[in-house]
């Protein structure tokens, strides 16, 4: 029986959802990174939300999930995007707290413990998202001015505080992600959704590596032309969120007066 075995039994503390396209030379590496980083500190998961890749990943993840029963594979019917790979791997979790990361391996899973730590600590039930922030980006000149461009301009527009979006290493409640209003790309906007309903939201600084093998699935044309619909809808999102609460419920056995 291999030492991760009872965390495929258990209900996990933490599950790590991870979306994925043609990242077979990443993947399993990056998988086994998570589970040396989280096993002395909780009870886990690891979902792998494959978008339909058109290399080996899934035959790769296959194998590796026979030796790491913590390991969940999820493969999707059509390409859905990263936010539907987010949200179905979510929708997947068992754990009441949730951390995101990319595929690629430019994450380091070694940032996942002091991701996750603010939501296992906290005592109030206020905070409800934990975004990481890069520092010392390891991409290209031309993807760090885009992506310098694109965040001063959604921080501008939806003073969301947060100097980093596009980072992919995140923790958050899994029930109140899932009541966020769904639409593609939305993990972008995190912070302003979480924010949107009343969350409080912690930011941490996390490392940066290169990618280690293959290509990314976006270019900077395609994140711009999508993000200014996005950003759009978005701040309109943000008018129009619910202000009433309930304060007080009435049983049947209860009177007023």
């Amino acid at each position: 029986m291999s030492e991760d075995t009872p965390v495929a039994n258990a209900t996990p503390e933490l599950s790590i959802v991870i979306p994925a396209r043609n990242e077979a030379e990443n993947i399993v590496a990056l998988v086994e990174a998570i589970r040396d980083a989280l096993t002395p500190v909780a009870g886990f998961e690891i979902i792998v939300v494959d978008d339909c890749s058109t290399d080996d990943s899934v035959a790769r993840l296959r194998q590796a999930a026979t030796a790491m029963p913590c390991l969940k594979v999820v493969v999707h019917d059509q390409r859905g995007g990263q936010s539907a790979a987010v949200h179905n791997g979510v929708l997947a979790a068992r754990a009441a707290i949730v951390c995101t990361l990319d595929g690629d391996g430019q994450n380091p899973a070694e940032e996942l413990p002091g991701l996750a730590a603010p939501l296992m600590k906290d005592q109030t039930g206020r905070i409800g998202l934990v975004a990481g922030q890069r520092v010392k980006r390891q991409d290209t000149l031309s993807k760090r001015l885009a992506s310098r461009f694109a965040n001063g301009l959604r921080a501008r527009i939806l003073k969301d505080n947060t100097r980093d979006t596009g980072c992919g290493l995140k923790a958050f409640r899994r029930d109140a992600y899932l009541a966020l209003p769904y639409f593609d790309h939305m993990h972008r906007y995190l912070p302003a959704l979480f924010a949107r309903d009343g969350w409080e939201i912690v930011h941490v600084d996390v490392t940066h590596r290169p990618r280690g093998a293959g290509r990314s699935n976006y270019s900077n044309l395609q994140r711009g032309l999508v993000g200014i619909v996005d950003l759009a809808g978005v701040a309109w999102l943000l008018t129009r969120r619910k202000k009433a609460r309930p304060v007080t419920i009435l049983t049947g056995t209860e009177q007023v007066g």
